[in-house]
């Protein structure tokens, strides 16, 4: 990778591991930490070996602090700023896109503009000392580029708790808004990610891309409309050999051995 900020690395299994490595900042969302994001995610979209990604932070205690604060002060044309900003959308469009699935280990504080990016991954597992928050209210500021994910994964009263005090959940609370898939104790939430990070890979690669997709694109559908593109989607899945090869190996009681068409 371009930069030391973002780490970049695939296992054997599949696994790409991205992770934020700026512990000075506490992984302050500067310009050059998002370029090394979406150049890492871009990196396990195009890579064929990648079957599972998962997000982490090398900081003991916070995933990320948030965006760099001294961007909104800063002495520079207001355009500026605005294109600034269309980083952080390229980078929630390509890992909400990404065809393969996705996990935050989010180990630490997760604030402000990188819950938007933890959000985006389809699945979270948080140690049990993580918070979660958007705090940017209580310095005048307010979390604008990640409202439309937290309302789209938390309910509508408790999103606006979130957003209007500003306060920090604990990892608990975050599961009960329907943030958090599971809490672990902090010593277990390697072992666990890996687990499921594991389990994620072994699936039909075509299958898993033709689902994630269906996922995204019906969430916002009507229900009529969702339902004829869902059957559609299960006509074109039926053309797979994956699927063909599924079924043979639950049959024959043995592991499915995908080739990915």
């Amino acid at each position: 990778m371009p930069t030391e900020k973002v780490l970049y690395g695939v296992a054997e299994d599949g696994v790409a591991t991205i992770t934020l490595n700026d512990p000075d900042t506490r992984n302050a969302l500067s310009a050059e930490l998002l370029g090394g994001l979406i150049e890492a995610f871009e990196a396990a979209r195009e890579e064929h070996r990648v079957r599972c990604v998962v997000l982490r932070s090398s900081h003991e205690r916070t995933f990320s602090s948030g965006a760099n604060l001294g961007g909104f002060a800063a002495d520079e044309a207001l355009v500026a700023k605005h294109f600034a900003a269309e980083r952080f959308v390229g980078l929630f469009r390509l890992i909400g896109e990404l065809p393969k699935p996705t996990i935050c280990a989010a180990g630490g504080h997760v604030l402000a503009g990188s819950l938007g990016i933890a959000l985006c991954c389809d699945l979270i597992v948080a140690s049990e000392s993580a918070t979660f928050g958007t705090p940017e209210i209580n310095i005048g500021a307010f979390p604008f580029m990640i409202m439309a994910l937290i309302y789209r994964n938390v309910p509508r009263k408790k999103a606006s708790e979130l957003l209007l005090l500003g306060e920090r959940w604990s990892a608990a609370e975050a599961q009960a808004a329907g943030i958090v898939n599971r809490v672990v104790p902090d010593d277990e939430l390697d072992v666990v990610v890996a687990d499921w990070a594991a389990k994620l890979a072994s699936k039909s690669p075509v299958i898993m891309r033709l689902g994630k997709e269906a996922m995204r694109r019906q969430l916002d559908m009507g229900l009529d409309d969702a339902l004829e593109y869902l059957r559609a989607q299960l006509t074109l899945a039926q053309s797979t050999e994956d699927i063909v090869e599924g079924v043979t190996a639950f049959f024959e009681k043995r592991e499915p051995h995908w080739k990915g068409r």
